[in-house]
């Protein structure tokens, strides 16, 4: 698909051919944020992408908010497969996302958080270090840009670029590469990005792998590998009153295939408070409970 421009919105033909990549985005009460979600999709550079919104707010779905149709609009008259759905009642984070992964058929599906803003170049640039890589997954660490002015080194010491190709490698709360979560913080990958750039082992234009803990709001997956790891099916095993459900999915494709992040990180926190309020089960740590109980 070559994505149309301003002059040929009017021309609006479907999509001859669905999308080799697909963002998937669940949401729920943000509307707000999802209209700024949308924004950032609808100025990308990328050619061949569609998008998938799943909801599940009580009342009105986020994207009949007005600004968030305006996007939607932009989405589909550049040529974009759009599609939107109501998903209820809630079963938890991990079947919300079970759910997006089977409405999708593309090869590659990037799951994209409904409260993140994406540089134009984001999406081209995942799927061009995907295709590099030839792992399981790359992703984007979400950056809150109010902590620009934050330093915090002793944060970044588990910063380690994949020299080669990237591995497949186990992580649990075991591994000395558990501590890598931190590199997330704050504005943590600015500021390691600038110091790359300053270096120069970072030229504009380029990407650079990097090993990671886990990634959360921003992930592309070749979606044979998530699959063949069983995808979000593990839900059926975790209360509805969960989170981690993205650490697990992607362990489990580390350990076959490999993953990592990218930096520089396109991908802004939008810094909303958060509306998964019941966090009382961390999904990695009910699953490990489980199948301890099952092994005896």
């Amino acid at each position: 698909m070559t994505r149309r421009g301003p002059q040929e919105w009017a021309a609006t033909a479907p999509c001859a051919t669905p999308p080799a990549l697909e963002v998937l985005i669940p949401t729920r009460h943000r509307p707000a944020e999802l209209a700024a979600t949308l924004a950032g999709l609808a100025a990308q550079d990328a050619e061949d992408f569609g998008v998938i919104v799943s909801d599940q707010s009580d009342g009105s779905p986020d994207w009949a908010h007005p600004a968030a149709e305006a996007m939607l609009r932009v989405l589909e008259a550049q040529g974009r497969a759009v599609r939107v759905q109501q998903h209820r009642p809630p079963r938890g984070l991990a079947e919300h996302r079970q759910t997006l992964l089977e409405a999708s058929s593309a090869p590659r599906i990037l799951f994209l958080d409904d409260d993140v803003w994406l540089a134009p170049s984001a999406v081209r640039t995942l799927d061009q270090a995907l295709v590099t890589l030839g792992c399981g997954f790359v992703g984007m660490a979400v950056q809150g840009l109010s902590y620009l002015d934050d330093r915090r080194p002793d944060e970044v010491r588990e910063f380690s670029l994949w020299d080669g190709p990237v591995q497949p490698e186990h992580l649990d709360r075991g591994t000395p590469g558990f501590e890598r979560w931190r590199l997330h913080n704050a504005a943590n990958l600015a500021h390691l990005a600038a110091d790359l750039s300053k270096e120069g082992r970072l030229q504009p234009g380029e990407w650079l792998p990097y090993r990671v803990a886990w990634i959360g709001g921003c992930v592309l997956y070749r979606r044979d590998a998530l699959e063949v790891c069983g995808g979000f099916g593990f839900w059926r095993d975790l209360p509805p009153g969960h989170s981690g459900e993205d650490v697990v999915a992607q362990w489990r494709v580390m350990e076959r295939f490999g993953g990592a992040g990218i930096i520089p990180s396109q991908a802004v926190h939008l810094e909303s408070p958060t509306t998964v309020t019941d966090r009382s089960a961390e999904a990695s740590e009910v699953l490990a409970e489980g199948a301890a109980r099952s092994d005896v």
